[in-house]
């Protein structure tokens, strides 16, 4: 029996064994591997479903080559960098991940937040660099997390479970987003710089992409104040970067623990040699157990394409 052929944009490098499920399953045109790139897509031209990732994303010359193109299953949450237009004017279809990396993300926005207010990587350099046995003088005190004000940008499916997560710590919890939630009891902010000016912590957990481009910029960073703390775990191009290196660097911003970065995997010089910043490669759902339910909710869509079942995440293209 033939076996219904797919584009692969780029390598699911970040789940172990997820590009030999695809194969098995599937006829695979790995496009990311072609050397000509123009020349594979020609050569697609009867394929109806592509997967990608949110890193890899899909462009509109991809879109445009794939004449019978109707589904794109992207490996993420997020879908800013998937020509969205392109696809709408095609009506082709697009799938993502969504809660099954809602807990892991929410947990390493938890660990960046401790991590920066407590000074872990700082402390941590301090003692492999054997300044604690040398004596060489004390580390900057930490700033308390428990019964501290917590701010959200973005009170979606991960705004949620870090929220949930600060009630534990007995957190005073305020958001911000497009619009107020009728279904949650955390006070909402219209002004982001009223939520920024009252909040001790601020996490970004908001959607990337043009609309959200530099949202969190300098008056707002400005307004978390010299003992704020800013974790961002969305985008990096939420996140005004030039503005938070220069409040970081002169004090006005207290830290930073980031996931993401605007011109990724490139991350300003000035970031590295901060202490009061602690800096991740994007790795937020890094963990085998999320990595594998991803993995599974990318082929399930699939499979539900190809057995003629409607898709099990759709996402809203209109």
């Amino acid at each position: 029996m033939t076996r219904p052929r797919i584009l692969q944009i780029g390598s699911l490098a970040g789940s172990p064994g997820a590009d030999t499920r695809m194969r098995e399953q599937y006829e695979v045109i790995e496009l990311w591997k072609a050397g000509d790139r123009q020349a594979c897509l020609q050569s697609a031209a009867d394929v109806e479903v592509i997967v990608t990732t949110a890193g890899h994303g899909c462009k509109r010359e991809v879109i445009e080559s794939l004449p019978n193109l109707k589904v794109i299953c992207s490996w993420g949450v997020g879908y800013d960098s998937i020509d969205l237009e392109a696809a709408r004017e095609k009506g082709v279809l697009l799938t993502n991940t969504p809660d099954v990396l809602n807990d892991c993300v929410a947990d390493e926005a938890w660990g960046l937040l401790i991590a920066c207010a407590r000074g872990i990587a700082h402390a941590d350099r301090h003692v492999r660099a054997n300044n604690w046995e040398g004596k060489r003088g004390p580390l900057p005190l930490g700033t308390r997390v428990s019964g501290k004000k917590l701010g959200i940008v973005g009170l979606g499916r991960i705004g949620l479970a870090i929220a949930k997560r600060g009630t534990g710590f007995d957190m005073n919890i305020r958001y911000h987003n497009r619009t107020p939630r009728n279904d949650v009891t955390y006070q909402y902010m219209n002004s982001l710089e009223e939520l920024a000016s009252w909040s001790d912590f601020l996490i970004i957990a908001t959607v990337g992409g043009s609309g959200t481009q530099a949202l969190i910029d300098r008056s707002v960073l400005k307004a978390l104040g010299p003992n704020g703390i800013v974790v961002n775990i969305a985008r990096g191009s939420v996140i005004d970067e030039t503005a938070m290196v220069e409040l970081l660097a002169s004090g006005e911003l207290g830290g930073a623990g980031l996931d993401v970065f605007d011109k990724e995997p490139r991350v300003p010089d000035e970031l590295k040699k901060m202490d009061q910043v602690v800096l991740m490669p994007h790795v937020a759902s890094a963990t085998t157990e999320t990595r594998k339910a991803m993995t599974d909710l990318v082929l399930a869509n699939v499979e539900a394409y190809f057995s003629g079942k409607p898709l099990l995440t759709p996402v809203s293209n209109s």
